[in-house]
């Protein structure tokens, strides 16, 4: 009652008030007026009492026309018809206020804490109820009485220490009963661009080593990217790969990389555009998108044939036929008539669809499976620039399941050795198969390989097993893959899983059982005692392939014993190793090299028999010199084991540089070294990195960055323009992942993301930073849980590095905290969390609950389920130091599927020290 009475007595006392204010409206308008002049000169307020007692009064006026022009007052006050008049009141007031918050003496009286207690809290009350009326009147006024309310009366308060603490407490207990969190926390978000650059970052990541190519993962990408818009999706397609191949170019990056970049802008990307084709409606056309996507496809790096002619160019044929490869492979999927394409290249076309047509991957299989030869013919076509590469990649895969069910192994060794020898047909598979959809039937037949009940000779079965397991670890370690990469089920019984981990170890022969060094013993006696029989089918019919294979590491540390003991002869050295460079026991020089190359690092004393051995088997040895098949096999199994050993050599050389016996076996290795595709760094490039003024490493990234973001507004500006794409590789982020950590290479974009937004390139570079960290790698394309070999079968996850999208995630989850003292670093790094995350969600959805990998349909465009490409963002148990760097095995024979051998840190371009650093 007693609040009641209060509040009518309020009333009252305005009312009589107001009636006292009808005929002063004027007067008081011109007053304040004055006073703003007088404040606004210096001329007063003269000392800091009448400083106080102004501010006081003016509090007093806005809370007093507030009320008057707010909701209600009409009713409350009887004005409505001097609504006029007070608003010009209102104006003159906000005039003398932005007098008043200008004035040093009175803004130091605030400060100094003169005025009486409460005066500044009041002031800001006062004001954020006033200055919204002057938004219409005076909209100048009203923003900058809003800045000093929000920004600067806040820094001028004087700190009550009681006060702030209490405050702090209760934020506290807020925080940890209610929680903090980053969708809570209102942030501006920028327009939305698309830049070329964006794109082109993805493609660049997806083919930088192993071809983490995935259809679904490709398509959900491009969703999310581009909101369902296909014509741009499908423009922007076309001319990326274009920039990709031109790039690779460019930067001379070798014909292995340019081999695979052409092939997926000839073979694959027409198939992608026929799924998106799908969604087009009328008048849109997938020809209309290609003569789009042409016209800006830079004429330097690809020459149509009128400018070809037209112009006297040192243009090579390779980038001379790349348009019209892509408009006949187009033409050849139903995506243009045959009669455009003159059109599109300026002039008649010299060559035309393939003779055959367009191939069907299920009459290829029907082929291959009635006649062999056909089968062992289509491998030679998969590096053809026509369009069919699809078809035939699938069908060699589905003719290597079929064979591996039946146990056709005779003509399956064929297939394998073709393929294991030709290193771009190995990419080309993996454009359009994932390798466990034909790599783990090969697997599942080495580990059950067992002899036949009528078996006759065993050289043969020898010969099968070692060229058809050339073809495994040949992909292991080309492209790192790990037994889960390969489909291994139960690794710790696997002999594939064993050998590719474990396999280059030599085992003491305490723990050999009494079976295994009898095999020991036959095989040491065979090799090098011919008068004994020599290798005959005795022994290889007590020691299956498998067995063999576990124990040449072992072998070959005998041999190093024998010769350093002087148990063995140089001769007799060379005789038994001309065994070993038999068609039958080539591949096992595999572990037994790799052995070799780990034991120069481990025993300096006995590097001169190592060097022996090595000489023997590498420097042509004279069996092989007269067979063919023998001298390919040679070949590839030198391509697997060159990296690792010449980095041996290197450091022995350095350790001892006055030895001889080094320089002619690096040689024979050296057109050998650089054959691996993980997304390694060249030395070269390493090193120039690392030197980049302010910061090597992570100042180059940021160079890189600025760079992609120059280009992409270059080519935002001047959308009619042929623009050379922005020098880039990928490596250089993975790089940085393996010598950064993900934490320290995330900072370092978020930092150039807040430069160039500061400049007014916000969307630009939040699109490039959003394409990085969005980018796949091989560590994080396939995940699942493995098995320790060396343990038992104990389950676990597969380790691995830390991703850039997870490390931003635990960024993102401290922004509500560090948004109260750094704003625009917490916006940053939301906004970019936000648009990672908008840009990944549906590549998570789609993750498949099984392991069918499905097939394309009639146009080899539907979508092929499998991995998206992105590792989980949860992970149990990941340390963001500790996963920073990596922990591998020193010389694994096969990948680990996380990270690499250390010694295959980087790649094979004369590499420092040879331990990757």
């Amino acid at each position: 009652m007693h609040s009641e009475a209060n509040d009518a007595n309020k009333i009252k006392r305005v009312k009589e008030g107001n009636r006292r204010w009808k005929m002063s409206y004027s007067a008081e308008e011109m007053m304040l007026y004055r006073l703003a002049k007088t404040v606004s000169t210096g001329t007063r307020p003269k000392n800091v009492q009448e400083a106080v007692d102004l501010l006081v009064i003016c509090v007093q006026w806005m809370d007093m026309v507030a009320a008057s022009m707010g909701r209600g007052a009409h009713e409350m006050m009887d004005i409505e018809a001097h609504v006029e008049e007070i608003g010009m009141v209102g104006m003159a007031l906000g005039t003398l206020m932005v007098a008043v918050v200008g004035n040093a003496k009175i803004l130091g009286a605030i400060q100094n804490g003169r005025c009486p207690k409460g005066t500044g809290v009041d002031l800001g009350k006062a004001m954020a109820g006033f200055v919204p009326l002057l938004l219409q009147s005076s909209p100048q006024n009203a923003q900058r009485l809003d800045v000093f309310r929000t920004q600067t009366l806040i820094t001028i308060l004087p700190v009550d220490k009681k006060e702030r603490a209490a405050n702090a407490e209760i934020n506290e207990i807020l925080d940890s009963t209610i929680g903090m969190n980053i969708d809570n926390i209102v942030v501006a978000d920028l327009p939305t661009v698309n830049s070329r650059a964006g794109l082109y970052i993805y493609l660049n990541s997806i083919l930088v080593g192993r071809p983490l190519i995935d259809d679904n993962a490709i398509f959900a990408y491009l969703h999310n990217r581009y909101q369902g818009d296909v014509q741009s999706t499908t423009v922007d397609l076309i001319l990326a790969s274009f920039d990709v191949l031109a790039n690779a170019t460019f930067r001379n990056e070798g014909p292995q990389t340019t081999t695979i970049l052409r092939s997926f802008l000839i073979n694959k990307v027409p198939l992608l555009v026929s799924t998106l084709a799908t969604s087009f409606f009328p008048p849109l056309t997938s020809e209309f998108c290609i003569t789009e996507a042409l016209s800006h496809v830079d004429t330097n790096a690809f020459p149509t044939l009128s400018t070809l002619f037209a112009e006297s160019t040192n243009n090579d044929m390779f980038s001379d036929s790349v348009r019209q490869d892509f408009c006949f492979a187009c033409c050849l999927h139903g995506l243009i008539p045959e009669s455009s394409i003159e059109t599109l290249l300026g002039d008649i076309p010299m060559q035309s669809l393939p003779a055959g047509g367009r191939y069907s991957k299920q009459d290829l299989v029907e082929q291959c499976l009635s006649d062999s030869e056909r089968a062992e013919g289509l491998i030679s076509e998969l590096e053809n620039m026509d369009g069919n590469a699809g078809a035939v990649s699938q069908a060699i895969a589905e003719v290597i399941k079929h064979m591996c069910g039946n146990r056709e192994t005779m003509t399956l060794k064929t297939l394998c050795s073709q393929l294991a020898r030709n290193p771009s047909s190995l990419d080309i598979m993996l454009l359009f198969n994932k390798p466990t959809l034909f790599l783990q039937p090969i697997c599942e037949l080495l580990d059950n390989w067992r002899y036949d009940e009528d078996q006759g000779e065993y050289q043969p079965v020898y010969e099968e097993f070692g060229s058809i397991l050339l073809l495994v670890v040949s992909f292991a370690h080309r492209y790192n893959l790990s037994t889960v990469d390969l489909g291994i089920k139960n690794p710790a019984e696997s002999f594939v899983a064993k050998l590719l981990v474990q396999g280059h170890l030599s085992r003491a022969l305490d723990p050999l059982s009494q079976q295994d060094q009898n095999h020991l013993d036959g095989w040491i006696r065979g090799l090098f005692e011919p008068e004994g029989g020599g290798l005959g089918d005795e022994l290889m019919s007590s020691c299956p392939p498998q067995e063999f294979y576990l124990l040449v590491p072992t072998l070959f540390h005998h041999i190093v014993l024998a010769l350093s003991t002087e148990n063995l002869s140089e001769d007799g050295l060379k005789g038994g190793l001309e065994f070993m460079v038999e068609p039958f026991l080539l591949p096992s020089l595999i572990p037994g090299i790799t052995w070799l190359s780990a034991h120069l690092w481990e025993a300096r004393p006995q590097a001169t028999y190592v060097l022996q051995i090595l000489s023997a088997l590498i420097k042509s040895p004279p069996s092989i010199s007269n067979n063919m098949e023998a001298s390919h096999l040679l070949n590839a199994i030198l391509k697997i084991i060159a990296q690792n050993l010449e980095q041996s050599l290197r450091w022995l050389q350095r350790a001892e540089p006055h030895r001889h016996d080094i320089d002619s076996i690096s040689k024979a290795l050296e057109s050998n070294v650089g054959w691996e595709r993980k997304g390694a760094s060249k030395y070269s490039e390493l090193e120039v990195w690392t030197a980049t003024p302010g910061g090597g490493l992570a100042a180059s990234i940021k160079h890189t960055v600025v760079t992609l973001v120059q280009w992409g507004l270059q080519c935002d500006r001047n959308p009619g323009m042929q623009i050379m794409p922005a020098s880039y590789t990928h490596r250089q982020v993975l790089t940085g992942l393996k010598m950064l950590g993900a934490k320290r290479l995330l900072n370092t974009i978020i930092e150039e993301v807040k430069t160039q937004t500061e400049a007014g390139n916000g969307s630009v570079v939040l699109d490039i930073a959003t394409s990085l960290i969005c980018a796949p790698d091989s560590a994080s394309f396939d995940s699942g849980s493995g098995v320790d070999i060396m343990s038992g079968n104990t389950p676990q996850l597969l380790q691995r590095r830390l991703t850039l999208r997870e490390a931003l995630k635990a960024e993102a989850e401290n922004m509500p905290k560090v948004h109260k003292t750094d704003t625009f670093h917490a916006e940053t790094v939301i906004r970019l969390y936000r648009r990672v995350e908008a840009q990944a969600v549906i590549q998570q959805q789609l993750l498949p609950d099984d392991n069918d990998l499905g097939a394309l349909n009639e146009v080899m465009g539907d979508a092929v389920m499998g991995d998206a490409g992105l590792g989980p963002v949860d992970q149990p148990n990941l340390n963001m130091d500790d996963m920073g760097a990596g922990s591998d095995d020193l010389m694994m024979m096969g990948g680990s599927g996380h990270g690499g051998d250390l010694l295959d840190a980087f790649g094979g371009d004369g590499l420092g020290d040879g331990m990757g650093f």
